[in-house]
């Protein structure tokens, strides 16, 4: 049997619902975090915007307790990158991708040669004890480490053991309003218990799918950062449909998985910076067209808030505060297609405001469209 394609607007509606771009969901913060399999995090707030962008009455002191509580907590997994993730998936999780770190440590351009010849069981072992001791920032535990290994870089002797061992920001960081540095912890003595070496990529994989598909193995590990997910899928084969992408691309998702009508309008959304929805897929055009991911492509890593019209990416926002007021600046990548997008953006925009920038009632506030009449 020929295997049904899906278009560019069904992978869309598809990707929407189980992002819960769609419509705002009433689920708790540590239910939506789950179901994201994290929230990339390299920056403390974005993980709040895209929580109240996702789900309906969603305020900032939820997610600051669930860190609080060490019932999320922030930590390098997918990709290398910052995640925020509760702690259950933390455990089981950061096992998994663990191959991530040790190919960084073996091509990584800044500290490979750095860290060649070293013995990186010894390292590892010395910085977990300092790290549990008591919470320290990498340039701290780098400067104790030397003493042990003078003739070798500090910030390289610190990314090592960030590279063996599971580390997690401890608070303030990542807590709404608040400030601190990235000071560090194991995951284990943090959360009071072991990782979990017995959840499987299968499990990984299956959850990738309930929130990004359906999907390419290729899409699988743009998203993970992992290598050789064929075999993976293949097990999973016969609990798994198939379809074709416009290109003859194969697509894997799951049976029960939701797959809306293609025609199902979708109401402006606002992703913070570095959102998973726009960096987990191999093939991002289901949200974001070729020539508005060259045009956002920067040299230095940073991905900027982007702004959702009629489900897809059509330009980027930022937030322009003083003492008294804030502005909503957004930049579409070309003309609104009528007044209502730019209507529905505003109505969307000032929420957006009043979230970030915790203005109340008739606190001044401005919505401006960078580079439009």
């Amino acid at each position: 049997m020929t295997a049904e394609i899906l278009d560019r607007r069904a992978l869309n509606r598809a990707f929407l619902e189980r992002q819960m771009l769609l419509r705002r969901r009433k689920v708790a913060a540590s239910g939506a975090i789950e179901h994201l399999v994290g929230m990339q995090a390299q920056a403390p707030n974005p993980p709040y915007i895209g929580l109240w962008t996702r789900l309906e009455g969603f305020q900032p002191e939820e997610l600051s307790r669930l860190i609080s509580d060490r019932q999320a907590v922030r930590i390098a997994l997918m990709r290398n990158t910052i995640h925020l993730v509760t702690a259950g998936d933390c455990l089981k999780l950061r096992p998994l991708v663990q191959p991530i770190f040790d190919r960084d440590l073996r091509t990584n351009y800044s500290h490979g040669a750095a860290l060649k010849g070293l013995d990186l069981d010894a390292v590892a072992a010395a910085g977990r004890a300092l790290l549990e001791e008591k919470p320290r920032t990498g340039r701290e535990l780098g400067a104790l480490l030397a003493e042990r290994w003078p003739d070798r870089a500090p910030i390289s002797l610190a990314h090592a053991v960030r590279g063996r061992e599971p580390l997690v920001q401890v608070p303030p960081r990542g807590i709404w309003g608040e400030s601190g540095p990235a000071a560090h912890t194991t995951a284990e003595s943090w959360l009071g218990r072991p990782l979990d070496h017995d959840y499987s990529l299968g499990e990984m994989v299956t959850r990738y799918l309930r929130a990004f598909g359906p999907a390419t193995v290729m899409d699988a590990q743009t998203w993970s950062g992992l290598t050789r997910l064929r075999e993976v899928f293949e097990q999973l084969g016969p609990g798994l449909l198939t379809f074709r992408d416009e290109n003859g691309k194969e697509l894997f998702d799951l049976p029960d998985a939701p797959r809306p009508d293609p025609g199902v309008p979708a109401p402006p959304r606002f992703l913070p910076e570095f959102d998973n929805a726009t960096l987990s897929h191999a093939d991002r055009t289901r949200i974001i067209p070729d020539e508005y991911r060259k045009a956002i492509a920067s040299r230095n890593g940073m991905v900027p808030g982007m702004v959702l019209v009629d489900g897809f990416v059509r330009g980027t926002w930022k937030v322009q505060r003083t003492k008294k007021a804030a502005a909503l600046e957004i930049t579409p990548f070309e003309p609104l297609r009528d007044d209502d997008d730019r209507e529905a953006l505003s109505r969307e925009g000032k929420r957006l405001l009043r979230f970030v920038a915790g203005t109340e009632g008739d606190a001044p506030t401005e919505i401006r469209f960078v580079g439009m009449p």
